[in-house]
């Protein structure tokens, strides 16, 4: 039997708060040092680029103009410079790139992880979706189109971003679709070490519900980053902690010691062969599962704010469609060329 090990590396660095490039730099140095070391995957932060949006957690929205604006303006187009840089960096190097950013789309942001494979190719956009609590105040929410797990040189793939992991149906409809290694991402240097607690329960407990791998990676701030978010004593308790990055087995184990302080990186060697030992006895989508019981519903359409009327199919209406529930109740259009007004009834 043929064993395939892949070496992972999870980046827990501080981001640039100064310079607009700054960040985008540290991601291209930590890629190539993590090559250095022999890393084929490299895992960064959540909204590692250009930084996570602090402020929202610290300041009250009257006072967030400011630096709600200024991260709009360093953030991330997809496609744009900062992707085909991450690509370049990816393929130069041969790994495979899990990077969350801050995404601007017209007028909103949103939380976006990509994965760009080995050889530079963005094979996974994704939005996070639904931002938690203060994170509402920065970003918009994400669709059921992301949440796919993908084919990559190191094997399948997926990733959510922080509190995500508290969806279960989330979660397990990465586990339904066999993601071998599931890219986990959360701020860091935040709340305190009760959010670092947390999280190791959180990325163990998919380890071994899904059978995978998981690579967590989180953010850190220096002492001077979080005196320049708030002058605040008192609330700058509020941005330290909460760090814990760290590589878990399909059996829930540990790697490699978890970094919970400082900059770093966290490097293991993952043993593939460990997920078929943990799902011959326990797999969540196989063998262990109840489908004509207990199933999930996914709606992995894209959201979009228009539906061409062309795109939806004319029904005849009937009296009877005024007694279903509104979600199973057609759009009804007229043919083309009938002048009366248009009647669409709106499902949900």
């Amino acid at each position: 039997m043929t064993t395939r090990v892949i070496r992972a590396a999870a980046i827990q660095i501080a981001p640039d708060f100064d310079r607009p490039e700054g960040t985008l730099e540290r991601v291209c140095e930590a890629v190539e040092g993590a090559a250095k070391q022999g890393a084929q995957l490299v895992v960064f932060p959540e909204t590692f680029v250009p930084y996570y949006p602090y402020f929202s957690f610290v300041l009250p929205p009257v006072q967030q103009g400011a630096p709600h604006l200024k991260l709009m303006e360093r953030a991330v187009v997809v496609p744009g410079p900062v992707t085909q840089a991450v690509a370049q960096s990816a393929r130069a190097h041969g790994v495979v790139v899990v990077l969350g950013v801050n995404e601007r789309d017209h007028g909103s942001l949103y939380n976006t992880q990509l994965v760009f494979d080995a050889d530079g190719a963005l094979v996974l956009k994704r939005r996070k979706i639904t931002p938690t609590y203060h994170e509402r105040m920065v970003w918009g929410q994400g669709d059921g189109a992301g949440l796919k797990v993908v084919d990559t040189a190191v094997g399948r793939v997926g990733a959510l971003a922080c509190w995500e992991h508290y969806n279960p149906l989330a979660r397990y409809s990465l586990m339904a679709q066999h993601e071998e290694i599931h890219c986990a991402q959360f701020p860091g240097s935040l709340v305190g070490p009760i959010f670092a607690e947390q999280m190791e329960v959180t990325i163990r407990h998919h380890a071994l519900e899904s059978g995978c791998f998981v690579v967590n990676a989180t953010g850190w701030l220096t002492d001077d980053q979080v005196r320049s978010v708030t002058p605040d004593v008192g609330l700058q308790k509020a941005l330290r902690g909460g760090c814990h990055t760290a590589i878990v087995s399909p059996e829930g184990k540990h790697l490699a010691p978890p970094l919970t302080e400082g900059e770093g990186m966290v490097i293991a060697d993952l043993d593939m062969a460990l997920i078929a030992k943990r799902k011959r006895m326990m797999d969540s989508v196989g063998h262990y599962a109840r489908p004509e019981l207990l199933s999930l519903a996914l709606n992995d359409r894209p959201a979009t704010p228009v539906v061409p009327m062309s795109s939806t199919p004319s029904v005849a209406w009937s009296p009877d469609h005024e007694h279903a529930p509104r979600n199973e109740r057609p759009v009804v259009q007229p043919p083309v060329d009938d002048p009366a007004p248009v009647l669409r009834v709106a499902a949900g």
